[in-house]
């Protein structure tokens, strides 16, 4: 239900995202599967895999397609005036490309989650989503946001002459806003709504509470900021400086500036992360110590 330019770009943040909010019950998963002995069952048995999965397939792909064909200017961010302008080979990559993005995503994040790296695969989702936003806000010319509040060609053209806010009236009123608040309904409150599922999910397993340190309703609102509201933030940061400084001292100031705020081991954003609980050690830790526990869990979902 995103601009074509982007749509890969928030594929990989949702399938990063997802393993990020499953992450106990991916080491959960691994451990009972090396309990097991010799591995019984296909890593594409992982149920979370094959949920993200769906969710990019029948949500993502579907509502994208269709803005495509019911408003192909808006679509390719004004790259193509109508249908006739539409090259078949984008309908290809966008329907193959969102699904393969999401499982990208998700491996990724989730190779990082069991080895206990599980602040990288925090920001395999920060990574994915600043490219969403920055794509959007500033896109590859400066004129991202023009282009996504631009309802149609004419609009976009005559963009200098109406000015910000009249442009903005016309895209909130427009039939592809009204679209997007009804898909954006059905897939960011599904989106929404799974990754604060499976949060809670992942908290009620053994040794949970310990690592979270805030009450849950905060931890997911430190999670929300973080996955979605940091990213934004930079993206925004970023355009900003590119248009005060230019592209070649802007973006090294920024990459500068987002290495000082995420990577340090003292750094804010790794304090906030800390506090939500999210595993941080190797699923292999404590492997011998769990074992009853990851029994019973075998056992309640056998029955």
């Amino acid at each position: 239900m995103i601009q074509i330019q982007a749509a890969l770009f928030w594929a990989y943040a949702v399938g990063a995202t997802f393993a990020l909010a499953a992450g106990r019950q991916l080491q959960v998963w691994e451990r009972i599967n090396a309990g097991e002995g010799p591995r019984t069952r296909s890593r594409a048995a992982n149920p979370y895999l094959a949920l993200t999965l769906l969710f990019a397939a029948v949500l993502m792909v579907p509502t994208g397609l269709f803005l495509l064909w019911q408003n192909p200017s808006w679509a390719t961010m004004h790259v193509a005036g109508g249908h006739d302008g539409v090259w078949a080979g984008f309908v290809l990559l966008y329907a193959g490309g969102i699904p393969v993005g999401a499982v990208l995503g998700f491996l990724a994040a989730q190779v990082l989650v069991l080895v206990g790296a599980g602040y990288w695969a925090y920001l395999q989702c920060v990574g994915g989503y600043f490219l969403l936003f920055g794509t959007l806000v500033h896109g590859w010319d400066g004129s991202g946001y023009e282009r996504f509040l631009s309802p149609g060609a004419r609009d976009w053209a005559d963009w200098s002459q109406d000015g910000v806010v009249n442009n903005a009236l016309d895209f909130l009123t427009s039939g592809t806003f009204l679209a997007l608040l009804v898909f954006g309904a059905a897939v960011i409150g599904t989106m929404v709504i799974t990754e604060i599922g499976w949060l809670l999910e992942g908290w009620s397993l053994p040794g949970a509470d310990e690592d979270r340190k805030v009450h849950r309703v905060l931890a997911v609102a430190i999670a929300a900021a973080g996955v979605h509201g940091l990213p934004f933030l930079g993206a925004v940061t970023a355009s900003a400086l590119v248009r005060l400084l230019g592209a070649w001292l802007g973006l090294p100031l920024f990459a500068v500036l987002a290495g000082l705020v995420l990577l340090p081991r003292r750094s804010p954003v790794r304090h906030l992360y800390d506090l939500v609980g999210v595993p941080h050690r190797h699923w292999r830790a404590g492997l011998d110590d769990t074992a009853a526990g990851m029994t019973g869990v075998t056992s309640d979902r056998s029955a």
